[in-house]
């Protein structure tokens, strides 16, 4: 059994409604080929429930896989919603957070 390779992956614009198609098979991918993997989420601009609910499926399918799922470089809409909705805890990844501006 050879070790999982990690495959880096930046997500960029929109993971809305709108794009959530596009974007499950690139996220769910990766997984399903037994490889860890680094999400890049710094340049996404707009991040809807259905952007949050695509991230909750890929954690939960790194989990079922025991591979692991880690999002980094959090953009700005990334942060609003991940704590508008109170799932720091869940995604369990280190948030680095930005400076609040005057």
């Amino acid at each position: 059994m050879t070790r999982a390779q990690t495959r880096q992956l930046a997500v960029a614009g929109e993971l809305t409604i709108y794009t959530a198609s596009e974007w499950k098979p690139r996220l769910l991918a990766p997984l399903l080929e037994d490889e860890h993997l680094e999400l890049d989420l710094g340049a996404v601009q707009e991040l809807d429930t259905a952007g949050l609910q695509l991230l909750l499926l890929a954690k939960k399918e790194a989990r079922a896989r025991s591979l692991t799922l880690q999002f980094c470089n959090h953009s700005p809409a990334v942060l609003e919603a991940i704590e508008l909705c109170g799932l720091a805890g869940f995604f369990g990844d280190p948030i680095l957070l930005h400076p609040t501006r005057p």
